[in-house]
């Protein structure tokens, strides 16, 4: 990107998950949200909407979506507190098409005792799907919150794995 980093931008596409909202600046994408948040957002009277400057990232979600893109290469600029950004940077190690638990995220972490911070931290991912928060699952298997919902959560997991084992027909 090319933009001042002062400048927020934003944009909507539409997805298989619904309308997702990009939010941008001059280092990255900053946020990707979803048209049925579970903590709704709106964007700030300063930011301005454009699609020229978020067509970076629309192009590889679509990409994603369409099984053509496993992992994102985008720059990213997500806002949050140190530890955040360290538990939202072991989201993006996370392979395509594997689930782990949020214990086995805090261990990634060195801080195996932070289960329920590192949950916390998970449920403020501000790029869902970018940095996947929905491959981070229960401890026995089951689905547990996620700001698009657990319809959205088990649609990505289902592509993923379908994608993952060369099933292109669902």
């Amino acid at each position: 990107m090319t933009n001042e980093p002062d400048t927020v931008y934003y944009d909507e596409m539409d997805s298989p998950v619904g309308t997702l909202r990009l939010v941008a600046d001059g280092r990255g994408l900053r946020e990707v949200w979803f048209e049925r948040e579970r903590h709704p957002k709106k964007a700030h009277p300063g930011w301005v909407r454009a699609a020229a400057p978020l067509k970076f990232a629309r192009v590889q979600l679509e990409e994603y979506f369409a099984g053509e893109r496993q992992h994102f290469e985008l720059p990213l600029h997500p806002v949050g507190t140190p530890f955040q950004l360290e538990v939202w940077h072991a989201l993006g190690r996370i392979p395509y098409g594997v689930t782990i638990s949020y214990g086995e995220l805090a261990r990634r972490i060195d801080k195996p005792l932070a289960v329920r911070a590192v949950g916390a931290a998970n449920g403020r991912n501000p790029l869902p799907i970018v940095l996947p928060c929905h491959r981070v699952i229960g401890a026995d298997g089951s689905l547990t919150g996620f700001g698009g919902g657990l319809p959205t959560k088990r649609y990505l997991l289902d592509l993923e794995d379908r994608i993952a084992r060369g099933d292109l027909f669902g």
